[in-house]
């Protein structure tokens, strides 16, 4: 080795060209973090139980990145073309991977799992390889201790910043697509500016500055197109055509249309079909509110489509509504746009009704008295209308009738809102004479965790009467009355229903031998049994 050259390896104080390097270790990290996070959030979306997804996926992620360090060892000449190449495979393979398994979700959904792992272990891989390549390219200059310091420091910070930008604000305003695609192209940057950087040192710069160019370019056209590359894969897994869709901080709303009518979608799964909505709504909404007798005050917790809302304002004794739903995005959409506030009957701009929108949870166990004043993105009440009055609802007010009208508890964070824990806050606020009623699954595919709703709600001394109806878009759908006294068929029901008579009710009530109570624990915050169940009971139907 030359004098000169032994001297370009001696370490001194970091230069330009070291500065610019430990930038990258920013935006390599950050990249790195948003592909293992865009992963498990797609995961839990359509595979259910997001603690398992994140784990695994986690897990996998770790375990690639593993490998690629000790896989580093192995690069020992033209450390920059190394690293460029693998900064444009990783932008090229990460930045696409949203929009793959998207793709894969709608015409290939038996290779869903496969791909995502696969990828996942690709990336992880990739992601491996880039510090260890980074920190001996600045060798060259920095002395160990800062060296090891500064590309640490670089690397965490990455990782904070894209872990708070990723919930907050880059998949409400963007969406998982496009928050791939750009940080895809934050890669390929990377790739680019190590391009300028050594350009002195690649042996084929053309080649490379071609490679550059190439996956830079297809980033591009995919991140312009990523709204035709989402229709296309949601119009495939939807089936019909898809007239609204959204991304909110919470859940992806979609909205079809097509010879059910509207049905509305979240992350994937029915709510509801215009044609047959009526009969879980008013089965949900009636058998309650009728055997009260004249119910003032009700909260309905979740249901932010304003159908259970409709039903409830068909009895004239009611005075107020409370309608807590945690998605925003939910209430607006269903209180503002034109053809779906129809399907509510402009249920939430009757003055009756305030929206709150918070987590369910958290308003029982704070009070609701700390939600009241006007109600936090919920529409002006109809023209004439008397204003909502602040403060309506006081911190240990309760309630005649609580309709719960949750998703099923596809992950942890639903199914804390079936557990004894959730069940004991409803208690709290329900009325001694008043009834709460529990949307429940299906007591036919899911028969054990049906049952396990039952004893969890029995456990915290509420009676309960379980009842089931047919609904053809979910076939036979379960729900649970919950009350301090026993439950007693209404003398009447409101006029104008197309399902719900008061001679058919009393057989809502009588349970065939295979809908029959089997044994079942109590779903509790520190085991969530229920969602372990419903999985394994959703997942054998889902794999025939």
């Amino acid at each position: 080795m030359s004098h000169a050259n032994s001297q370009a390896f001696t370490p001194h104080g970091p230069r330009p060209i070291d500065i610019a390097l430990l930038s990258s270790v920013f935006v390599v990290a950050a990249c790195g973090l948003l592909y293992e996070l865009a992963a498990g959030a797609l995961a839990s979306y359509l595979l259910g139980d997001s603690v398992l997804q994140f784990s695994t996926i986690i897990g996998t992620y770790l375990f690639a990145m593993g490998v690629g360090s000790w896989l580093s060892r192995y690069f020992e000449r033209q450390l920059p073309a190394h690293f460029l190449r693998i900064e444009l495979l990783v932008a090229l393979i990460g930045g696409t991977l949203p929009a793959v398994l998207f793709l894969a979700n709608a015409y290939a959904p038996g290779a869903f799992r496969f791909l995502l792992y696969g990828m996942v272990l690709v990336v992880g891989t990739l992601v491996g390889l880039e510090i260890p390549l980074v920190m001996r390219i600045l060798k060259r200059n920095v002395a160990l201790k800062d060296l090891v310091s500064q590309v640490l420091t670089f690397d965490y910070l990455g990782a904070l910043a894209v872990s708070l930008a990723f919930p907050l604000l880059l998949v409400p305003q963007l969406g998982l697509i496009r928050t791939g695609l750009l940080f895809g192209l934050l890669n390929a940057l990377v790739a680019v500016w190590a391009l300028w950087l050594f350009r002195w040192e690649l042996r084929r710069f053309a080649a490379h500055a071609a490679a550059c160019a190439m996956v830079v370019g297809l980033l591009l056209a995919a991140l312009v197109g990523a709204e035709q590359i989402t229709t296309f894969a949601e119009d495939k897994f939807y089936q019909d055509r898809i007239v609204f869709t959204a991304a909110s901080p919470y859940q992806r709303i979609v909205v079809t249309d097509g010879k059910l009518g509207h049905r509305l979608f979240l992350n994937g799964n029915l709510q509801f079909a215009e044609r047959d909505e009526y009969r879980y709504h008013e089965a949900l909404v009636h058998p309650a509110m009728a055997a009260h007798g004249a119910p003032k005050k009700v909260a309905v917790l979740g249901g932010g489509d304003g159908m259970a809302v409709r039903e409830i304002l068909k009895y004239p004794s009611v005075e107020s509504v409370t309608l807590v739903e945690l998605d925003p995005a939910m209430t607006r959409l269903f209180t503002d746009n034109a053809t779906l506030a129809r399907l509510n009957g402009h249920a939430l701009r009757s003055p009756k009704v305030q929206v709150i929108n918070t987590d369910a949870f958290q308003w029982l166990q704070d009070g609701p008295s700390k939600a009241a004043g006007p109600p936090q993105g919920a529409s002006a009440p109809q023209e004439g209308s008397e204003p909502r009055a602040a403060g309506s609802v006081g911190a240990h007010d309760t309630f005649d009738v609580i309709v719960v009208d949750f998703p099923d508890p596809t992950n942890f964070a639903i199914g804390k809102l079936y557990t004894n824990s959730f069940y004991a806050l409803l208690d709290r606020r329900l009325a001694a004479s008043g009834y709460a009623v529990v949307q429940t699954t299906s007591p036919l595919v899911a028969r054990q965790s049906f049952w396990t709703v039952v004893q969890t709600i029995e456990s915290v001394g509420l009676q309960a009467a379980p009842y089931h109806a047919h609904v053809p878009s979910f076939g036979e759908w379960g729900f649970v009355l919950a009350s301090h006294r026993p439950w007693r068929l209404p003398e009447a029901l409101p006029g104008g229903l197309q399902f719900l008579s008061a001679s058919t009710l009393p057989l809502l009530f009588d349970f065939p031998l295979d809908m029959a109570r089997v044994p079942a624990e109590v779903n509790r915050l520190s085991n969530q049994v229920l969602v372990h169940t419903y999985e394994r009971e959703w997942g054998k139907v889902m794999a025939h």
